[in-house]
């Protein structure tokens, strides 16, 4: 059975003193039992979140960047590698969220290339994949998801995409307050997890666009959807643990 996943991506938010009052939070919250949590905080704050967390290694919260750079090191001003990452105790990070590839046209084979550089390096990358508003009513959804995932597949084989953790974002729905309905999500998880065939049995996929507590429990009780990335209401610590708790299984 695939355990649930349910990640946080605070975006371009945050401070220090958020940072501090956050994890505090959500360390009395959050215990890990019946679902795995990851958060994922700007750059800046990655250490500070990391050490904040280790005085408590129950609580069980991975920690990731949101993203790495397709360069394992070298003369590129302003880039982070995935070693830099791993080496200071993150465990996951983002690729091919559609912000990336939208504001800062990532391409498939640019998001194929950080995904293979942040498995060498160790961590978890959470391959992000999703359509446009224009691209479902076009009835492209199956063909564009589809060709995002062939670019790893292409690269690295099924395997070692079956290693990381798939994120279906359609991007009409991210911070938009739109949701796909439960049933349309899953049957693009569900066509998500034939593509990755064998593999499909064990890697996690997760829905992502608008998730609450409100939603969250219709959304993951649909068969192929395996927790959630949460974008805004990962902010609200009371928010964020009642989405936590809706992935638990009973």
């Amino acid at each position: 059975m695939r355990k649930p996943l349910v990640a946080g991506n605070w975006k371009m938010h945050g401070s220090r003193r958020f940072v501090t009052d956050h994890i505090k939070a959500l360390k009395h919250r959050l215990s890990g039992d019946g679902v795995d949590v990851a958060i994922f905080p700007p750059f800046i704050y990655l250490d500070q979140v990391i050490r904040s967390l280790a005085d408590k290694p129950d609580t069980a919260i991975a920690v990731g960047a949101q993203n790495v750079s397709h360069e394992r090191e070298g003369a590129f001003t302003g880039e982070v590698a995935a070693a830099m990452l791993s080496d200071i105790g993150c465990r996951m990070v983002l690729v091919g969220h559609s912000e990336r590839r939208t504001l800062y046209g990532e391409s498939n084979g640019m998001v194929a290339s950080k995904f293979a550089t942040a498995l060498t390096a160790g961590l978890t990358p959470v391959l992000c994949v999703g359509e446009t508003l224009a691209e479902r009513e076009a009835g492209s959804t199956f063909k564009v998801v589809e060709a995002q995932m062939a670019a790893v597949i292409d690269l690295l084989g099924h395997s070692r995409l079956g290693q990381g953790v798939i994120a279906y974002e359609p991007v009409w729905a991210i911070g938009t307050g739109m949701t796909a309905t439960p049933e349309m999500a899953q049957d693009v998880h569900a066509a998500i997890r034939q593509q990755l065939g064998e593999e499909g049995e064990t890697t996690r996929i997760l829905y992502g666009g608008s998730v609450k507590a409100a939603n969250a429990e219709a959304l993951f009780n649909q068969p192929d959807i395996d927790g959630g990335l949460v974008g805004g209401a990962s902010l609200d610590a009371d928010e964020f643990t009642a989405i936590c708790r809706k992935a638990v299984q009973p």
